[in-house]
């Protein structure tokens, strides 16, 4: 059974880091494309960053370089490092997978979960200027 499990959201000031976590079950992190989500209030689900099979990583202009997807294979666990956080980080966080081990439209993550199969129940991240 395929499980996703976020993990690591909280308050934090901006200028702060966070990391958020996703364990999964049920395939490794190197079997198929992983990518994390956010929804803020009254705003469309908006792809953050993505990681292949082969660990290629893309990433949204609104994060690039501030926040860092990688994956521990030992854990069978994706992460999401956020640095320098702004008040537009706020929103709740998922993590999904593909059935795919390359990202296919790795932002499109709806409606009906778009290019991903498989998704995590979501953590909050409230950031506070």
């Amino acid at each position: 059974q395929v499980r996703l499990v976020e993990s690591g959201g909280g308050s934090g000031q901006a200028g702060g880091s966070l990391r958020l976590s996703c364990v999964v079950s049920g395939f490794t992190v190197n079997t198929y494309c992983l990518g994390w989500f956010r929804q803020a209030p009254g705003k469309e689900r908006e792809g953050v960053a993505a990681t292949g099979r082969d660990g290629s990583t893309v990433y949204s202009d609104s994060v690039k370089g501030r926040f860092t997807i990688s994956k521990d294979n030992a854990k069978n666990t994706m992460y999401l490092q956020m640095s320098r956080l702004s008040p537009d980080d706020t929103a709740m966080y998922y993590c999904a997978a593909q059935r795919t081990s390359y990202c296919y439209q790795w932002s499109n993550g709806g409606p009906n979960g778009g290019a991903y199969k498989y998704w995590g129940q979501g953590t909050q991240v409230t950031v506070s200027s």
